[in-house]
């Protein structure tokens, strides 16, 4: 899949033991954790010395991964991260093509010697990087990590770990196989992972199904309370304030798929979720069909992500954030004005 020559001298990099450190973004979802607990175990095996950083902590739905309780936390213990930035030889940066999105870990990662490795598939990587394998029309990082490996000729190193790992990363960052699931080589993955060992079932169940009363509630309320619908748009929007989140004694990851209730309704093709922050509006778009998120999210709220998954955000207040939402949607309505259809 990748040019087999960046692969090889990655592959020859990696033939005397390293110490390896693996960096997930900020904010860390199950790809970034996935695909960093695939290669931990995998270069693992193979000798090396290997940490895993992720820039602040993870939600706790994803505690049962195997390796997760080794990570190592920035925000809780900056001092020893920088030490293993430092003294590393190898950084490989998985689900994440650009170091700002490491948020405050950038700084250290951008000062560091050691090769830096991008997995990814974001669009518009920057020039970071020392070995750059981006392919946008993927399911997943996840996915790219298994082509990487496979690459290297040691997919049969993969075990039970690594694959748990690389069909979280799927799994999650498809939505359960509703979106970015159309190629045939994503199932041809997903099929070799089971064999491998994944009860897939049980997967869904610990990433799914492992909600705290206070988390549905804050679900049951963003719906019931904080939905606009924006019919002349074909859009809708769900704004919580820190006051709405306090209520509901907010933990990290309780807002993880809010955004894409909406679009279960037949005439709302973009859904905005709107996240009060200290110093900021975070914003989450999700869309149907062709209408492309990414470059929404790039020209309005300097973000991006994918077409019909993206991020940004707003220094504006939560009301100001909303008003300019909806004078800049006037200028979409027909590239939303449309009905999905086979």
């Amino acid at each position: 899949m990748f040019d087999k020559n960046k692969v090889k001298s990655v592959s020859n990099l990696l033939t005397d033991s390293k110490k390896i450190i693996l960096v997930s973004h900020k904010n860390p979802d199950g790809d970034t954790l996935g695909a960093s607990l695939a290669m931990f175990h995998f270069l693992k095996s193979k000798g090396h010395q290997v940490d895993t950083i992720v820039p602040n902590h993870f939600p706790a739905f994803y505690a049962w991964m195997p390796g997760i309780e080794e990570m190592h936390v920035f925000e809780s213990h900056a001092k020893e991260v920088k030490g293993l930035i430092r003294d590393a030889d190898l950084i490989f940066c998985l689900d994440f093509n650009d170091m700002s999105r490491t948020g405050n870990l950038a700084a250290e990662l951008l000062k560091s010697e050691a090769v830096k490795i991008m997995i990814d598939h974001h669009l518009a990587p920057s020039d970071e990087f020392d070995y750059v394998f981006s392919e946008i029309n993927t399911s997943s990082t996840g996915e790219l990590v298994y082509e990487f490996i496979a690459d290297m000729g040691e997919i049969n190193r993969l075990g039970l770990n690594e694959s748990l790992a690389l069909y979280t990363c799927i799994m999650t960052d498809t939505g359960s196989f509703s979106f970015s699931c159309n190629r045939p080589r994503t199932y041809e993955i997903i099929a070799d992972l089971v064999r491998r060992g994944v009860d897939a079932a049980k997967v869904h169940k610990l990433v799914y199904d492992t909600f705290s009363e206070n988390r549905l509630r804050l679900l049951g309320y963003a719906l019931s309370s904080k939905m606009e619908v924006w019919k002349e748009w074909h859009a809708a929007a769900i704004h919580l304030n820190k006051e709405d989140l306090k209520r509901f004694d907010y933990q990290v990851g309780d807002t993880e798929g809010v955004v894409n209730y909406p679009l279960s309704m037949a005439d709302v093709n973009l859904s905005i979720l709107l996240t009060e922050k200290d110093d900021l509006i975070r914003i989450s778009f999700r869309s149907k069909g062709s209408f492309d998120v990414n470059q929404f999210a790039r020209t309005h709220f300097s973000g991006g992500g994918h077409r019909n998954a993206a991020g940004g955000n707003s220094s504006l207040s939560m009301p100001d954030t909303l008003q300019k939402l909806k004078e800049i949607l006037s200028g979409y309505r027909e590239s939303l004005d449309y009905t999905l259809s086979l």
